[in-house]
């Protein structure tokens, strides 16, 4: 077990999850109200910067491709976010931690807001604030487990993923409106709004000791850190540049060193193929001869599945099934993809899609709080970054493969392929869980 420290200061003492929270749900547990509304605010404020920055450069350049290249630096520095910062999340109080990338972010969202800064400053700034998202996520996903015990981990993270993509669609919706009517820089600012929104939420309403107090240094982070590759030198600064890489990289370990952690990540991991019809449905809408509105529909396939299959896995498939459930849940994600050759139609097609969206969230949400309840909160935020990274990678992989192999032949025929290869690969997944052994913390 992991010890911890002490509980706080005088007039601001954490206080512990409600131990009844179990039988009303996770709302019932003021610290995850806080978290879950914060997340909720930000993710919204999130799409309207999204829209916002790529009417702005779209605007200011004249250029398709400048814009979609900002778009892109959305999401692509979170690779290396969670990858190498987000060991920040064991050592540091996760509350302060939350807060303090918060208000840091809304700082930078503020500068971007400025009149004046080139495209190049306008990207470096997007790229930190999309940096700092990682230790962010990190410290949000360790604190979780710690509040959530039992069943009520899984619903949380049902709820949250059903509220993310809901809030993803309004804050598109709302940014639309809000760049029309506020300028796209008037939008940025409504964007940093809610990072100073969500700090505020995070600071009045998260009070367990568990995010009041930094959760190492322990053995096992001393063992990971130990175990993590680094650059060696002679110089000053050249060891203490060594010794933030392998702090920095101690994740890989604590992820692939313990059997149960890595064939769980490396499950998450596999389900990033089944993204795959979201950046393929207008392809496919124009290959089967269907308009615009097709598309909307085909795109919102998938998540409609999502929330179904979050809810589902949270609140009708037994604690016990979740985990045994992984590999038929991770075929059922990959089946409809094979079959989507053979839909003699658009709402074959979107029916499919629905089917793969809830199998594949339902298998997330089981590997994710498998892999939490199998990984001790001292080095917890270490191992989300490198799980959360991993999946960003495989999301981005299968995008990117998978546009390709649609170019070279066709969509159908490119969502059957990533669909035959889901199946071998959540068969190959049975041996890997079943030599992993049981979920129990290492």
């Amino acid at each position: 077990m992991v010890e911890r420290g002490g509980s706080g200061t005088r007039g601001d003492e954490p206080r512990d999850p409600d131990p009844a929270a179990g039988v009303r749900g996770p709302f019932s547990v003021p610290d995850f109200r806080a978290l879950w509304t914060a997340e909720v605010l930000s993710v919204a404020g999130d799409q309207v910067a999204r829209v916002a920055l790529t009417v702005l450069v779209l605007s200011e350049t004249g250029s398709v491709a400048w814009s979609a290249g900002v778009y892109a630096l959305t999401f692509l520095p979170a690779l290396l976010g969670g990858l190498l910062l987000g060991h920040l999340a064991d050592r540091w109080p996760r509350r302060r931690l939350l807060i303090g990338t918060d208000l840091v972010r809304a700082g930078l969202v503020v500068a971007m807001a400025v009149p004046g800064p080139g495209l190049p400053v306008l990207g470096a700034l997007l790229v930190l604030v999309v940096l700092l998202g990682g230790p962010h996520t990190a410290a949000r996903s360790a604190l979780l487990p710690d509040l959530l015990s039992g069943d009520l981990l899984a619903r949380g993270l049902a709820l949250r993923q059903v509220s993310v993509q809901v809030a993803q669609v309004a804050g598109f919706a709302g940014g639309g409106l809000l760049v029309a009517t506020l300028t796209p820089r008037g939008a940025l600012l409504v964007d940093a709004a809610t990072f100073v929104g969500s700090a505020v939420l995070l600071a009045l309403g998260v009070r367990s000791r568990y995010a009041a107090v930094a959760a190492g240094p322990s053995a096992a982070t001393a063992a990971a850190i130990a175990a993590a590759p680094g650059p060696g030198s002679a110089t000053r600064w050249g060891a203490r540049a060594g010794a933030w890489w392998r702090t920095a990289l101690a994740g890989l370990p604590i992820v692939f060193g313990h059997p149960r952690r890595r064939s769980l990540a490396l499950m998450a991991w596999m389900l990033g193929i089944f993204v795959l019809p979201e950046a393929l449905a207008a392809a496919y809408a124009v290959a089967i001869g269907a308009g615009p509105a097709a598309t909307g529909l085909l795109m919102a396939a998938d998540p409609a599945g999502s929330a179904v299959g979050a809810l589902v896995v949270a609140y009708v498939l037994p604690a016990r099934l979740r985990e045994r459930g992984l590999v038929p849940l991770a075929v059922g994600a990959a089946l409809p993809l094979a079959l989507t050759p053979l839909a003699t139609g658009l709402w074959q097609a979107v029916a499919l899609w629905a089917v793969s969206g809830a199998c594949a969230t339902a298998c997330l949400i089981a590997a994710q709080s498998g892999f939490a309840r199998a990984t001790p909160s001292a080095v917890r935020g270490s191992a989300v970054g490198v799980a959360a990274s991993g999946l960003v990678a495989t999301q981005g992989a299968a995008v990117l493969a998978g546009g390709v192999l649609a170019e070279w032949t066709a969509p159908a025929t490119a969502l059957g392929v990533f669909g035959a290869v889901g199946i071998v690969l959540a068969l190959g997944a049975f041996r890997m869980l079943r030599s992993a052994g049981p979920g129990a913390v290492a």
